[in-house]
């Protein structure tokens, strides 16, 4: 498992923060990665470069997901889903994939080394090294497990704000055949978020790291409020055929 070891810098930036006044976030940049016992081969991880980790938090039905695919298109970052990444081992019909099943449709959250594994696979096969973590961390305990068994924080966090209403009524539009889309199920993951996500948030807002986003309007009004966000860490951006 990755553990970033050496701080060599602070990299100080400007913006307007959705979130509070300040215009000036520093964020801590690190040189190397080590691994813990039991150790790795070096060259687990794929890319050469250190890996620059943004988590994506939101109510269900929020628009992260829409989001995030257009941050891939305009920036390069690979997206990995918590759900989608769930959803796939329910899919496998592995023990695993029951006992998730079977959270899921409790509307708890599912143990957070069993997501993590998931999420730390995806990354250490990936050539990329700009990832967006979708729909994880969902608790305090997620954050905290996330970042002893990785050994890294999120170099940025984005939070869609959207009303409880806004939310049931995309979830239940989008009508995917998801297990996790009735009205009943619904309204419990809405009250586990509030009650287990927002204080994620709060850590990320006392630590300077979070935007806020405003995830009522339309797709591109939503976007217009995440680009900058990416555009101020001037990442090379994707030319379209």
């Amino acid at each position: 498992m990755w553990r970033r070891v050496a701080s060599v810098s602070h990299f100080t930036f400007a913006h307007k923060s959705i979130v509070n006044n300040k215009d000036v976030c520093k964020f801590k940049f690190w040189e190397a990665f080590t691994t813990e016992i039991p150790r790795k081969e070096k060259g687990t991880f794929q890319s050469d470069k250190t890996p620059f980790i943004t988590f994506v938090l939101g109510g269900p039905g929020s628009g992260k997901g829409t989001q995030c695919v257009k941050i891939v298109e305009n920036f390069g970052f690979t997206h990995l889903s918590a759900g989608d990444l769930l959803r796939r081992e329910i899919a496998s019909n592995s023990a695993d994939g029951t006992m998730i099943l079977n959270t899921i449709k409790e509307g708890k959250i599912v143990p957070s080394e069993l997501t993590i594994r998931l999420i730390q696979k995806e990354m250490e096969s990936s050539d990329n090294y700009k990832f967006l973590i979708d729909g994880f961390p969902r608790s305090e305990e997620n954050r905290i497990a996330f970042e002893q068994i990785i050994g890294a924080e999120p170099d940025i966090v984005l939070f869609f704000d959207c009303p409880e209403d806004e939310m049931v009524k995309r979830v239940l539009n989008r009508n995917q055949g998801r297990v996790d889309d009735n009205i009943d199920t619904i309204k419990k993951r809405l009250k586990v978020f509030a009650a287990l996500n927002l204080p994620v948030v709060e850590h990320y807002l006392e630590k300077g790291k979070l935007y806020k986003i405003n995830a009522v309007g339309t797709v591109d009004e939503i976007y217009k409020q995440v680009y900058p966000v990416f555009a101020s860490f001037n990442f090379e951006q994707q030319v379209r055929a």
